[in-house]
């Protein structure tokens, strides 16, 4: 989904941070929903006119409801950005490993112009691990193939934990992400991991970082949870 401000100013974000949505029940008690901000911009922080955003549907949720209901042209009340899940400059890493599930791989898009400025800056690579159930739920894929056959740098690793697809491709895997988590061997000497998404898939991937010797401020994480 796009949003633009009612005020038609620009909306400044650092890639990583989030919005969050704010609506009330039929109660009338007031909530709110966190999404990622998956607009792509320049990676320097400079703002943009669109903020867009990938939404889970989730059967009879309330978010989903009023999401799902809107018109081109209406309007939603929301606030932001908030949130750290944000590359730093003080890194010295020569690797990234960024690893999601669901709507938690929007986070890495809007990132990637800031790993294209890395590339030029110095020597790091860069691989994206993404977990779904089939290829129809591989968020954003297309866009991650192509940046990593425009970068190589880049390594993009597709992990089906349901369904293959029907003609698989050199980087796909079947199970879970932590499949080809543990194919890239991780490295505490090298490597900076970030983690979003199903909170068991973050708590699952955490411990086997950790267990691989990677110190905890160097794992980096968000999860997101789907409220009903």
């Amino acid at each position: 989904m796009a949003f633009e401000r009612a005020d038609g100013a620009p909306f400044a974000f650092i890639p990583g941070q989030f919005v969050q949505i704010h609506f009330s029940y039929a109660d009338g008690k007031p909530t709110k929903r966190s999404y990622s901000v998956a607009t792509i911009g320049h990676g320097d922080g400079a703002p943009v006119q669109r903020i867009e955003m990938a939404v889970s549907y989730v059967e009879g949720g309330a978010a989903t409801d009023l999401l799902g209901h809107l018109k081109e042209g209406d309007s939603i009340d929301g606030s932001g950005p908030y949130g750290r899940f944000c590359l730093m400059d003080a890194d010295t890493n020569t690797r990234y490993l960024l690893v999601a599930t669901g709507t938690g791989v929007t986070p890495y898009r809007a990132m990637l112009p800031q790993f294209k400025a890395l590339f030029a800056k110095r020597n790091i690579e860069v691989a994206l691990v993404y977990g779904a159930r089939n290829s129809g739920e591989l968020l954003y894929g297309d866009e991650f193939e192509a940046f990593a056959r425009e970068n190589p740098q880049f390594h993009f690793f597709a992990c089906f934990s349901r369904e293959a697809r029907t003609h698989p491709r050199a980087h796909d895997r079947r199970g879970h992400a932590q499949v080809a988590l543990e194919e890239l061997q991780p490295n505490p000497a090298t490597d900076i991991a970030y983690l979003c998404g199903n909170p068991n898939m973050v708590d699952q991937t955490f411990t086997l970082l950790k267990d691989a010797g990677l110190p905890i401020p160097h794992i980096r994480r968000e999860k997101y949870v789907s409220s009903r």
